[in-house]
């Protein structure tokens, strides 16, 4: 039993980690990262119709690695990634939320990443790249959500953290790579009606980000009328208190960044909302203040109702949505907030 223990631990893939120093290469770096454990792409935005209506949504794109099985099997069946994606839209004034879940493998062409084929995609869900422009179409059906975005970027993308990394725990590699479009702009038809407005939109990969201890976490994402955008995560640890690894960052008018460390800012929650599906208890309602750059807003959730909580046993459950902004400078973006039911397994 030691000797077949032994050989199967030999078989496990052993995983890259993000350390500092990496050298990213764009547009190749937009792409799969099949040597890390964990992959994911996030697109979010607010768009309105002619007539003011306003709309959230979200489309999301998971790669986890799953390489446990017959390394010598032939099969396009074969299990090497599994594939989920999250689709969600908001109708803020007609506050409605609708979401919907799908799990695949890559198998023959049915989900995945690729630098060659220039997209992401599970399914009917995808993103598309133009990669001489950077232009990114969007596309996804499902029951009372269709919709077909074009997405142009209008700042560059910036690379969050220090030296490369955005560290979430003491420890070399206990960080991601984390790369983002702070301010793309949006056009196209949501459920056959004309809307525009924009998106942000999120791509991490790495092998290890959360300690044991660590509960969750709160994720703000601002797109301010002044032209900035501001970007701040906290970690939530378990039995309270906040982890000294949160940080963010802010993007001015120009495109320059600043790192932002976890005693460069304040999140306070003001109000809380209860699931009927979960019982998690979520704040839907903050301060958010960034002293040193004269920043204080307050971050309310346009519906409170914006829980993503699947039937499925073991499914993550985490609320995001879109929020306004009000205080020395307005505007729109996204909340996430994780590990509310229970902790964060990642």
């Amino acid at each position: 039993m030691k000797l077949l223990a032994l050989f199967l631990l030999a078989t496990v893939p052993e995983f890259r980690v993000a350390l500092p120093g990496y050298h990213y290469q764009f547009p190749r770096d937009h792409f799969e990262h099949p040597e890390f454990r964990t992959e994911w792409w996030y697109y979010t935005g607010n768009v309105h119709s002619a007539d003011g209506h306003r709309y959230g949504f979200e489309l999301v794109f998971f790669r986890q690695a799953d390489r446990e099985g017959d390394r010598e099997n032939p099969s396009a069946w074969r299990i090497d990634d599994l594939y989920l994606a999250h689709l969600a839209m908001t109708d803020i004034d007609g506050h409605r939320f609708l979401n919907h879940r799908r799990l695949n493998r890559g198998g023959p062409g049915i989900a995945g990443a690729s630098f060659q084929q220039a997209r992401v995609w599970n399914g009917n869900w995808q993103a598309r790249w133009d990669l001489a422009t950077l232009q990114q179409t969007l596309t996804a059906a499902a029951e009372g959500i269709r919709f077909e975005f074009r997405l142009t970027s209008r700042k560059p993308a910036i690379i969050h953290g220090e030296n490369g990394v955005s560290q979430k725990a003491a420890g070399a590699g206990k960080a991601s790579y984390y790369v983002s479009f702070p301010r793309l702009e949006v056009t196209g038809r949501l459920n056959g009606v004309e809307v525009s407005g924009q998106a942000w939109m999120d791509h991490e990969w790495f092998t290890h980000q959360l300690e044991s201890d660590q509960q969750g976490w709160d994720w703000f994402s601002a797109q301010l009328d002044d032209g900035s955008e501001l970007m701040l995560f906290e970690l939530r640890r378990i039995g309270g208190g906040i982890d000294p690894f949160s940080s963010g960052t802010y993007i001015a008018k120009d495109g320059r960044t600043r790192h932002l460390r976890r005693a460069d800012f304040i999140l306070q929650p003001l109000e809380w909302w209860t699931s009927p599906k979960t019982g998690a208890r979520y704040p839907v309602r903050w301060n958010v203040s960034v002293p040193a750059l004269g920043i204080g807003l307050e971050c309310e959730a346009a519906v409170r109702e914006q829980e993503l909580a699947p039937e499925q046993k073991g499914s993550p459950v985490y609320w995001e949505g879109t929020v306004t902004y009000r205080g020395t400078a307005s505007g729109v973006g996204y909340l996430e907030m994780t590990g509310y039911d229970k902790p964060v397994k990642l």
